[in-house]
């Protein structure tokens, strides 16, 4: 590992903006399964700070990939390819929407690793929110850099059953509207996502991907729905990649002592895992 990346270890920034229930409203809307209207007072559900605080770069300082590029805040890893492996969140209080809060963002670890395509680099960014001057939710972002794919992988289909009885079920079908609102609302311009052309020719992807946050966010709302109780932890790996129009199925099973594991699959073969707590 260069000095040069490691420099960017301890890199932090602070931004703070009002929680404007609009962008809650309008993924209540793009999702639709049921989660309720938001508004000025509510608390907004755990993961959805996603959708604020969002990186702004100019059209200028964009990579080929959509991203902003890297150097300024994230370190100048020199694979090109971007994917959110993963994250942990802890809530100690709900973030309230119509308010300020405040995030603080900084660059925890930097590792490179190998795989059978090569090196990787891990970048892990702890991000604290606060408001009315107490922290509300501590969380850590894991972000995978890796090297091009010389051609689509090939979909492995595998077996989607019935979910035996006890275990809740959440299933949809994202397709390039859902993916293109979620890339609005997040502010994500990585091409992936919503360049069908791009993500096969230089990313060497099957089709365009679903967000892995977006994912992530229907298995909270899955845990949110079913559960009764507020969510304290949550935690997610993506293992294999979801692409567009390819049914979804989320499923959660309780441990009965306030745990719920959680699987996002589809007969394609895409997968996430995650576990969740509840206070």
């Amino acid at each position: 590992m260069s000095d040069d990346l490691m420099s960017w270890l301890g890199r932090r920034e602070t931004t703070t903006m009002v929680l404007h229930p609009w962008q809650a409203q309008a993924l209540t809307a793009s999702l639709d399964v049921g989660g309720g209207d938001l508004g000025e007072g509510d608390s907004l559900p755990p993961l959805w700070q996603w959708l604020y605080f969002l990186e702004t770069a100019p059209r200028s300082r964009i990579g080929v990939d959509g991203h902003p590029q890297k150097g300024g805040f994230m370190p100048p890893v020199p694979q090109p390819r971007r994917m959110f492996a993963g994250g942990r969140s802890r809530y100690a209080r709900p973030l309230v929407l119509g308010k300020v809060a405040s995030q603080t963002r900084e660059i925890l670890k930097i590792e490179e690793k190998t795989s059978g395509s090569g090196a990787l680099v891990f970048v892990t960014v702890g991000y604290d929110y606060h408001q009315d001057g107490e922290l509300c939710v501590r969380e850590a972002r894991d972000f995978v850099f890796l090297n091009p794919q010389p051609t689509a992988p090939a979909a492995t289909p595998v077996s989607v059953d019935e979910p035996p009885a006890g275990r809740w079920r959440l299933s949809l079908v994202p397709d390039p509207v859902l993916l293109f609102r979620f890339s609005a609302l997040t502010f994500n311009g990585h091409r992936i996502h919503y360049d069908t052309a791009y993500a096969q020719a230089e990313e060497g992807l099957a089709e365009r991907v679903v967000h892995g946050p977006l994912t992530a966010i229907l298995l909270g709302e899955l845990v949110r729905l079913e559960a009764g109780r507020a969510m304290t932890g949550f935690e997610f790996r993506a293992r294999k990649p979801f692409f567009v129009d390819q049914r979804l199925n989320l499923d959660g099973e309780s441990d009965g002592e306030g745990a719920i594991t959680l699987t996002a699959s589809a007969s394609a073969g895409g997968l996430m895992t995650a576990r969740a707590t509840l206070r």
